[in-house]
């Protein structure tokens, strides 16, 4: 049920979505379960490979060597602002889990939701390696795709002589600003595509369409961006 532990039926249906190539926003809908339940079972259990019988397996010996040696509650320790830190790990975990949805890999997920979650917005490469207790070189190339999309900035720290990964208010401002400009440089290559094609041969019309379509949504992307800009930009 919705909120329980997993059963052996659902990790048989989950296994089942990934061979049939279902994405985990889609076995959670079917299951009716979370999406970060969905995300962290798989994770947990083998990624691609995850096989229903060995993840029950593995859940159940997990349990029991957690229950063997759980220790006993300590007071709970919150931070200068008074917020529980287990809480703050299962926001960052839920917000991995869907940013991975999205298509980012795991540890590019997980370099996003560290940053957001950071008061000050601003991490270190080694201060991401330490973080996320993971390889400088799986740092390096998640900051980099997050450089690419325009997600988080570099900056020098004079002080240090390293450079300092940054997260702005209005990133996901500037990312749909380039994703409206991609589709519009896409749809320049499609509006060409069909001239060249000719717009009434069968390939001619479907570059038409594509080209169109992306025309009209890239330009509806930057109206809407505008707007939001107008309205809540200068908060």
């Amino acid at each position: 049920m919705p909120g329980g532990r997993l059963t052996y039926e659902e990790r048989q249906d989950i296994a089942r979505g990934l061979a049939d190539g279902l994405t985990y926003t889609e076995i959670a809908k079917r299951l009716e379960r979370p999406v970060s339940t969905i995300t962290r079972e798989v994770i947990r259990n083998g990624g691609g490979g995850y096989q229903a019988e060995r993840a029950h397996h593995e859940t159940g010996v997990r349990a029991r060597r957690s229950k063997a040696t759980a220790p006993r509650p300590a007071p709970v320790a919150t931070d200068e602002h008074g917020r529980d830190p287990e809480t703050i790990r299962k926001l960052e975990e839920n917000f991995t889990a869907m940013l991975v949805d999205t298509g980012l890999s795991r540890t590019t997920a997980r370099v996003l939701a560290s940053m957001y979650t950071t008061d000050s917005g601003s991490l270190t490469a080694a201060e991401l390696v330490q973080r996320l207790q993971v390889s400088p070189a799986s740092i390096s190339k998640a900051v980099g795709q997050l450089e690419q999309q325009k997600l988080i900035r570099r900056e020098r720290d004079p002080r240090r002589r390293r450079d300092r990964y940054v997260i702005d208010g209005d990133i996901w401002y500037q990312s749909w600003m380039a994703s409206a400009h991609k589709n519009t440089l896409l749809a320049n290559v499609a509006h060409s595509g069909a001239e060249a094609l000719g717009p009434t041969t069968a390939a001619g019309a479907r570059l038409k369409n594509m080209g169109q379509l992306l025309e009209h949504l890239g330009n509806d992307m930057i109206r809407a961006a505008e707007r939001w800009r107008d309205a809540f930009g200068d908060r």
